[in-house]
């Protein structure tokens, strides 16, 4: 059962702490791109590329502690594509499976009306198959699919493409 959880902007004494849950996915080769771990110096402009009224970064906290985040980041960089954004959500190993990536979700795309955002895109491993079953399970299509375009150990990897068109 989980405890009282709160969903709040990330402010920047918690990069520490999200540094960390994102660098604890790293050597499952299953949910980044990263090889080794990434520094809190290294993703301090991550981090202020962020803003609550746009692309807001977000900490949820279980019981007072961060234990999952959410990011959403501008898609492609350019003008026209404003009203589209790109979504992160990290688990803390401990609490994977228990409903905090559906809390996120379901938060997410409640807010996309007030931060101006009409169109949802995950750039997700071909085999990171709970990932794409928590974004398919709020609508996510499969937009576009790159086989073989990553190499982790040795092995390459496909990346899905997954989109959400949440407002009309």
């Amino acid at each position: 059962m989980i405890g009282a959880y709160d969903i709040a902007d990330a402010v920047l004494d918690d990069l520490p702490e999200i540094v960390g849950i994102y660098n604890s996915t790293i050597a499952g080769r299953q949910v980044t791109a990263d090889l080794a771990p990434v520094t809190v110096e290294s993703r301090i402009a991550w981090f202020h590329a962020h803003e609550p009224v746009r692309r807001p970064l977000w900490v949820l906290k279980l019981d007072g502690r961060i234990v999952a985040w959410f990011s959403f980041q501008s898609f492609y960089g350019r003008p026209a594509y404003d009203a589209t954004a790109e979504i992160s959500i990290y688990i803390s190993e401990r609490h994977r499976g228990q409903g905090l990536g559906k809390r996120l979700m379901r938060h997410a795309i409640e807010s996309c009306p007030r931060l101006g955002i009409r169109s949802l895109v995950g750039f997700v491993f071909g085999h990171n198959e709970p990932s794409i079953a928590l974004l398919t399970k709020y609508g996510f299509e499969q937009w576009g699919y790159l086989p073989r375009v990553a190499e982790l150990d040795g092995v390459e990897r496909d990346l899905a493409i997954l989109g959400l068109r949440v407002a009309d």
